[in-house]
């Protein structure tokens, strides 16, 4: 192989280094909660305060939401963060003795 050769592959070599990855946001995903008659209005608003980060004005309206129209986005979290959101909301409920149900679904 000669000195022009090894120049070409070197330059080609670089070529192929230089060109960055295109990276991609991770899909996003709906926590959603499911309305019921039996838990507790309260309880509904800790669960927001607690696991959702929102401030109480926010959790009211949202669980207000959740009882009149029957299901409200909770979150939208990339897939790992909201399944574990939605298992700590489920799990916290049935250690309380609420049916509150709370799963996941892929965001547009």
């Amino acid at each position: 192989m000669s000195n022009q050769d090894l120049q070409n592959d070197h330059e080609r070599d670089i070529a192929l280094l230089e060109q960055p990855e295109e990276l991609r946001e991770p899909p996003k995903f709906k926590v959603i909660m499911h309305n019921d008659d039996y838990t507790p209005m309260d309880f509904v608003v800790e669960i927001l305060m607690r696991y959702f980060a929102m401030d109480e004005a926010a959790a009211l309206a949202t669980m207000m939401r959740v009882h009149t129209e029957g299901s409200a986005v909770a979150g939208v979290y990339s897939r790992d963060v909201a399944e574990t959101k939605a298992h700590l909301v489920n799990e916290t409920a049935r250690a309380a003795e609420h049916p509150l149900l709370c799963n996941i679904e892929a965001s547009e």
